[in-house]
């Protein structure tokens, strides 16, 4: 090691899979040290990011599943759960190789699939505001804030005063953001009025909408048209670094815009817009440049077709490294997977074995971010009794 210069120990090790480098900090202190230090966790977690290695798409059905992105190929069920991840877990964010999910509105947790850490949420109770009021839908929201380098979870839940009331109209919100930096919730205070109209019953229970997509520090929730309120489609944002809410602005969609669903949805770091017109027809829109109206720009256009005969639901989640990055993967009606080619208008159905059939998919990088303010003794305690146990099988035989 003492021969090797460090920048090529580093620039070696940066480019392999974290279950390796987790075993690399078993030989020696110094390489311990280099995988530690939070300089190189982030130029691992930035090289695999700008190159797409090391990613696995996770697909939530009954149970949650891991696919290696290179190949698309076979389902494995997340064996050995950490006993917070249960049947019917569900996983409402993904940011930096870590998985935020949710058993209840109090039961939370941050997962590194990469390094097994789990970190549990301290419960957080819901205040309601009076004794007349019951808890409404809860939203939720995952992300990286970029100015504290901190990671966050939004929790914002609707009240209203009659049970049978699932049109939306609230009476009273209540915003709490948790610090894992901090380990504490704090209350969000000032709430702009636009949320009052935000909850629409058949559009948030379809599809998980009320999950927030992430881009650029910020977490964005669809508020649908309200036409009895005369409210457009709006794109609600809140800044992870500010906790504060804002709109973000819509591209001119022309003559038809009252003619479609609108969805969001983040592609290769950018924010996305979908525009679903009476499930025949989705344009999918892409910011260039986040928070600037001018960089909206129509990415492509799919029909139906003999495979998809509607489109309930699409969501892009990312671009092939092949073929000059004009195919793009789609998750569809949330059953589907297919792998289309916007300028030649081609699409092909993935086949993935031991899949569920209905499931929520999202990209994952494997990534070394810790939930334990880096400390990786439970990790290597678990490699230590795995090693341990092969080589008490060894000697049986």
């Amino acid at each position: 090691m003492s021969k090797v210069p460090l920048d090529v120990v580093t620039g070696t090790l940066y480019q392999l899979p974290v279950k390796t480098l987790l075993r690399y900090r078993c030989l020696s202190r110094p390489l311990c040290s280099i995988i530690d230090d939070p300089d190189f966790i982030k130029l691992q977690l930035n090289n695999s990011i700008a190159t797409k290695s090391h990613l696995r798409l996770i697909l939530k059905g009954l149970h949650l599943y891991s696919v290696e992105l290179d190949s698309l190929d076979k389902a494995v069920p997340f064996n050995h759960y950490p006993e917070s991840i249960w049947t019917g877990t569900e996983v409402f964010g993904s940011c930096n190789g870590l998985l935020a999910l949710s058993n209840s509105d109090q039961d939370i947790a941050l997962f590194n699939p990469a390094t097994r850490q789990l970190f549990k949420l301290p419960v957080e109770y819901i205040d309601l505001p009076d004794k007349s009021c019951i808890r409404g839908f809860v939203f939720y929201g995952f992300g990286h804030d970029l100015v504290s380098d901190d990671y966050k979870v939004v929790r914002m839940v609707q009240f209203k005063k009659d049970e049978d009331d699932n049109l939306g109209c609230f009476v009273e919100y209540e915003v709490k953001v948790f610090s894992l930096k901090n380990r504490s919730w704090t209350r969000v205070k000032k709430l702009p009025n636009y949320l009052r109209f935000m909850f629409q019953f058949y559009f948030h229970l379809l599809h998980r909408r009320g999950y927030g997509v992430y881009v650029n520090g910020v977490i964005h929730w669809v508020s649908p048209r309200r036409p009895e309120f005369g409210i457009g489609n709006l794109i609600v944002a809140f800044d992870l670094g500010l906790e504060e809410f804002r709109l973000l602005p819509q591209p001119n969609y022309g003559a038809r815009e009252k003619d479609f669903v609108l969805d969001v949805g983040a592609l290769e770091g950018h924010m996305c817009l979908m525009c679903n017109y009476d499930l025949v027809k989705v344009d999918v829109w892409m910011m260039k440049e986040y928070g600037l109206k001018e960089s909206w720009s129509k990415m492509f256009s799919i029909d139906r077709c003999r495979s998809i005969s509607s489109f309930r639901f699409l969501r892009p989640l990312i671009c092939s490294n092949e073929d000059g990055g004009d195919k793009v993967l789609l998750e569809v009606n949330g059953e589907k997977l297919v792998w289309y080619d916007w300028k030649r208008k081609k699409l092909k159905t993935v086949k993935i074995d031991g899949g569920p059939d209905s499931f929520v998919a999202c990209i994952c990088v494997e990534s070394l971010i810790p939930l334990d303010n880096g400390s990786h003794g439970i990790i290597l305690k678990k490699l230590q009794e795995q090693k341990e146990k092969k080589t008490q099988c060894r000697k049986k035989r």
